[in-house]
């Protein structure tokens, strides 16, 4: 089948998601027909309406706009992958309780609709993936009889900064042949000129390598933040003052809770590669997750919590999002409701029914911790003690 017998520009496996759907309005905004694919009927039907079912930064006006001109549709119907020229696949690929990768995740995503691929068709993969999985999907497709492209383009965004991103940032483009390279970088010169040509097994350890690097420099500063709080020393003040007008330690990140959907487990997807010989990413892992209880443990040398209700200001898994997936602050939640007598949570931008507004934790609760940066909390009006790690309150870091 050649392109011009396709009746879209391209369908994404997993559309109405958070990388998915950003990168169908933005291709939709560059004029392409883009079919969103998803499970969730739910997700489905809002997008459709041309409305957002998440938060990202200018999505809202764009949304409307490419589904209204018909430029972008979301669909639950499996039969509409085979009905554009570009298939990009863009699922979870999680690890398990074990701390192993899933390698089918993507396989298995294809083999559910593998009845309805097309001749012709460039498969591109999206998902962050486990070093061997694009070769694992060409044998599949392969296995299939199917005569049709693989590239692996990962997705390199920053949740809330994809429409600009995404046009902003170099693309990463993997293929086997020169043929399949050409074809992805034609692709996504919709969005971006710079083009980053690698080796498929280059460009997933490329991505996992970026991901690590982010977990592992968030753990130098949260292990900083914790020496110099051992001491009885302010991290912010040190830090200041070696990152000002000093270009090399310039990329020294604030402490705070390192975690969300990439950068755990992908550090321990590539510890999984190296046959789990990792100690800087083990290390790095345990100390971002052990940093809930050691902020507990030093709140308890300071307070008697089993007197106090403590408010935790902010649930998501970063500042200004409503993003709650494998957040800290939900750890920080178990410890507290162990230690101290009652703990209050608050999230201006996740509706969960056992939170509590932020007005009423702040008249409640006789300890705060900002477990989320959220800018709402910068400027926080009460006299409770205030534990921000995060130093928005300009007031210190020391807990």
């Amino acid at each position: 089948m050649q392109a011009h017998q396709f009746r879209r520009d391209a369908v994404i496996i997993g559309g109405c998601g958070r990388v998915g759907l950003p990168l169908g309005i933005a291709l939709a905004s560059r004029g392409l027909t883009v079919t969103l694919y998803d499970i969730n009927a739910t997700a489905v039907d809002t997008v459709n309406a041309g409305v957002m079912p998440f938060a990202e930064e200018g999505a809202d006006p764009l949304l409307a706009e490419v589904t209204a001109a018909g430029r972008l549709v979301a669909t639950t119907d499996p039969a509409s992958v085979g009905s554009a020229e570009h298939l990009i696949v863009v699922v979870g690929t999680p690890v398990d309780e074990h701390l192993n990768p899933d390698l089918g995740a993507v396989p298995r995503a294809l083999e559910q609709c593998v009845e309805h691929l097309a001749p012709g068709q460039l498969v591109i993969l999206r998902s962050t993936v486990y070093p061997g999985v694009t070769a694992l999907t060409e044998k599949l497709l392969s296995s299939k009889g199917l005569a049709v492209d693989v590239a692996f383009c990962p997705e390199r965004i920053a949740e809330g900064k994809a429409l600009t991103e995404l046009f902003d940032l170099p693309q990463i483009v993997a293929a086997r042949t020169p043929e399949v390279t050409a074809r992805a970088e034609k692709f996504f010169r919709n969005l971006t000129d710079q083009i980053v040509p690698l080796e498929p097994e280059e460009a997933e350890l490329a991505k996992l390598f970026t991901n690590t690097w982010r977990y592992i420099k968030f753990a130098t500063a949260n292990q900083f933040w914790m020496m110099a709080n051992d001491f009885g020393l302010d991290f912010a003040r040190i830090r200041h003052a070696i990152t000002f007008d000093y270009p090399r330690a310039a990329d020294l990140p604030m402490p705070g809770f390192a975690a969300g959907p990439c950068l755990f487990k992908d550090t321990m997807q590539l510890a999984a590669f190296n046959r789990n010989n990792f100690v800087l990413g083990h290390s790095a892992m345990l100390i971002n997750e052990g940093l809930p209880l050691y902020l507990v443990s030093r709140l308890e040398s300071r307070f008697d919590l089993s007197s106090m209700t403590v408010g935790v200001l902010g649930m998501a898994f970063k500042g200004g999002s409503d993003d709650p997936r494998e957040s800290l602050a939900y750890k920080l939640r178990k410890i507290l409701l162990l230690k101290a007598r009652e703990t209050l949570c608050t999230d201006p931008y996740i509706s969960d029914e056992r939170f509590t507004p932020l007005e009423e934790v702040l008249e409640r609760a006789d300890l705060l911790v900002i477990a989320s940066p959220h800018p709402e909390y910068r400027d926080l009006d009460t006299e409770r003690p205030v534990i921000d790690m995060w130093g928005i309150t300009r007031q210190g870091v020391l807990v």
